[in-house]
């Protein structure tokens, strides 16, 4: 009997082990390819698909990849969110919240919700991913280029929802961290809750929701929207690559890129936003350099194969680096304000320029849910291995 259970107890670590390793053989992380590999393999994409049928049967290998590598597949039940909101602070044309939900029981997602002065009738809802700049603790959406895109969307008439990525913030603030091997899987699922906390407030219009970040959360951008047909338009920017597959544990340290039978990139993961309207926001002083002749390019013969070609657009930034500056964000603003009916004559200025005047940047102890008046619940999780999916 002994030796029955040593043996039964080598083949199952042996099975977890020959698992685990398929897996790091199946990561594509970083710079994976050179620039002209990653060419080569973009032009063996391409002779993929010729026609509609192709790409959509295509498609659904990478949605499907996507789920499966993050762990995801099939999703998790769906527990009540239980949104908490401090006081509304109110603004010229806008107010502010800050929020709480949990995407799982315990597991709190901190974020700031933006709310135009007057909503008349169903208003568009916007998600902000924010990306990895600076401080774990005073970037993510304390970041004065967060902040002002979330503001001036709502000024446009948006509802506008940014949250803290996994182990960033308030989630950093007390016990999580980033840089873990599954922060991939808890990202993409806060994501989709955030989605579903966004429509289920009053007067959402469920066709007229769209989501955009930069860097980081340029991936939770285009990964969401693949995976997520509620999305109705996107806006990645400065990340999507043919190149570079995203150099952080949370947008490339799980296979959501390669399995046993297929093998993709950003570009096209970025391509499943099509037929909706994708915007590809790029520099020359990142992964981004190629866009106008590799990327977007691609993207573009499958937004034709689709029948909507004009549904897509990039706006690229030769002499900029990486980032969501306001440059950046001044290209976003009408492609937005265009396919969700927004007011962006709200952000024009007396000569007609796009402005940011007036919005007013608020520091991270004002961001904050969770305070000594209204501190972190006890059945909190606090740290990504207390996660019960």
């Amino acid at each position: 009997m002994k030796r029955y259970i040593l043996f039964t107890v080598f083949i199952v670590g042996f099975i977890v082990v020959q698992a685990q390793q398929a897996e790091e053989l199946n990561l594509c992380m970083g710079h994976y390819f050179t620039q002209p590999e990653a060419q080569t393999f973009i032009d063996q994409l391409k002779r993929q698909y010729t026609t509609k049928e192709e790409w959509l049967k295509r498609a659904e290998v990478i949605r499907q990849g996507i789920l499966e590598g993050a762990d995801l597949s099939p999703l998790p039940e769906k527990t009540p969110l239980k949104p908490r909101y401090s006081k509304e602070r109110k603004y010229d044309g806008y107010t502010v919240r800050n929020v709480a939900i949990e995407s799982l029981p315990g597991v709190f997602v901190t974020g700031s919700l933006y709310l135009p002065e007057k909503m008349d009738g169903k208003t568009a809802g916007i998600l902000s991913p924010h990306g990895h700049f600076g401080d774990r603790m005073q970037s993510a959406r304390v970041s004065s280029d967060i902040q002002n895109r979330c503001i001036s969307f709502a000024k446009m008439g948006a509802v506008v929802f940014v949250y803290d990525m996994v182990g960033y913030g308030e989630m950093a603030a007390y016990g999580w961290e980033h840089n873990h091997s599954k922060a991939l899987k808890q990202q993409i699922w806060n994501s989709i809750r955030a989605l579903d906390f966004l429509l289920s407030l009053d007067n959402i219009d469920p066709e007229r929701i769209a989501v955009t970040g930069a860097s980081g959360g340029g991936t939770q951008t285009f990964m969401l929207t693949a995976i997520d047909k509620r999305v109705k338009v996107s806006a990645p920017v400065v990340q999507v690559s043919a190149h570079f597959f995203g150099g952080c544990v949370c947008e490339s340290g799980m296979p959501v890129h390669k399995s046993d039978h297929h093998q993709t990139n950003n570009v096209e993961i970025a391509a499943l936003t099509a037929p909706r309207p994708l915007l590809l926001v790029s520099d020359g002083g990142d992964w981004t350099l190629n866009t106008p002749k590799v990327e977007f390019p691609h993207i573009q013969y499958i937004y034709k194969l689709m029948g909507v070609k004009e549904r897509v657009e990039n706006v690229h930034f030769p002499d900029e680096g990486h980032g969501y500056q306001f440059s950046k964000r001044k290209a976003v603003y009408p492609f937005l304000a265009k396919y969700l009916n927004l007011n962006l004559n709200a952000v024009l200025d007396d000569k007609g320029e796009i402005s940011e005047e007036g919005n007013v940047i608020e520091p991270y102890e004002t961001l904050k849910i969770f305070t000594t008046s209204n501190p972190l619940p006890d059945y909190a999780v606090r740290t990504n291995d207390e996660v019960v999916w």
